[in-house]
């Protein structure tokens, strides 16, 4: 049994609170709990695209090396900077309660997206804002945003775009609610698969720590994500991939509505698949039904034209 929790996070202000977040539900179990902060790949390439420089994996490679080396026994992690495939040995093993999934207007001097003058700048290096963006208004300017939240923040306050779109999630955790001029419409800025949840992984030969993880394990968001993260695995989803999905669950109605678009052919309509099932909250295999609902999803997506991102 491990006497000590020692949890790999990134160092940003929010990878830090959400790392917190998990140790206080660990310490309140009884259990010792420190963090190690490490720097990522993903942090220090701020000047070019996510999609171009290996995508959101570059976020936690260091942190499966301290869970490999021992070093660390979790990595706790915003769940959409996930890749929807782990490398061998590794496991995602708890998915946390969820926090508001929508996406979020942050501008100093518009109150809405609606609100912003013909061909204004906005912020975003997200291919999926990009599209939905560009579904709402095909006037506007999408300009490259990268780095941590507070960075992001303080390019906004510099002029440098008009208003930026930001998880609602980080914000509010972050007590930055007052930056959040407009929580868009699930419909309108359809999430990222996993938006707004926090993931924990550890490597799958440690059997003792996925039964410390347990309680914190919450279900019907793990459900809802795995849902979308079904979507997104068919599609070959990663940051390079212009797509978004969102579930919701209804007693045990478990539905979708994804939606993908062409960066490259912003006049083109976004192409949009639903579908619904009921499931089992009780049963074995209802991870796997609901990933078994993201699949018709995204087959139903390809089938209309969306065109499933080349593995590499």
């Amino acid at each position: 049994m491990t006497s000590k929790i020692i949890i790999a996070t990134r160092e940003s202000r929010l990878a830090l609170w959400q790392a917190n977040h998990v140790k206080h539900l660990l310490e309140a179990q009884g259990h010792e709990v420190s963090l190690l902060g490490m720097t990522t790949m993903g942090d220090q390439i701020l000047d070019q695209p996510l999609s171009k420089v290996g995508g959101k994996g570059l976020f936690i490679k260091e942190l499966e090396v301290a869970l490999d080396q021992g070093t660390a026994h979790i990595a706790v992690h915003s769940l959409k900077d996930v890749p929807m495939d782990l490398p061998e040995g590794f496991e995602l093993n708890c998915i946390l309660e969820r926090e508001d999934p929508r996406d979020a207007w942050v501008s100093p001097h518009f109150e809405s997206l609606e609100s912003l003058p013909l061909g204004s700048v906005v912020g975003t290096s997200s291919l999926r804002r990009t599209v939905l963006l560009q579904a709402l208004r095909p006037d506007l300017q999408i300009a490259a945003l990268r780095g941590n939240l507070d960075t992001r923040l303080r390019k906004l306050d510099e002029g440098q775009y008009a208003g930026i779109v930001l998880a609602t999630a980080g914000l509010k955790r972050l007590g930055l609610n007052d930056r959040i001029r407009q929580s868009f419409s699930l419909d309108a800025m359809i999430p990222a698969a996993g938006q707004g949840a926090i993931g924990i992984e550890i490597c799958a030969n440690r059997p003792e720590l996925a039964r410390i993880l347990e309680p914190l394990n919450h279900l019907t968001t793990a459900v809802r994500v795995y849902a979308e993260r079904g979507v997104s695995r068919t599609m070959g989803g990663s940051c390079s991939m212009p797509l978004a999905a969102h579930a919701t669950l209804t007693g045990n109605t478990l539905s979708i509505h994804a939606a993908w678009g062409d960066p490259l052919q912003p006049k083109a309509a976004l192409i949009h698949a639903k579908d619904q099932c009921s499931i089992d909250l009780q049963s074995k295999d209802v991870l796997q039904q609901a990933s078994q609902l993201g699949v018709t999803v995204a087959n139903k997506l390809i089938d209309q034209g969306a065109i499933k991102a080349v593995q590499s």
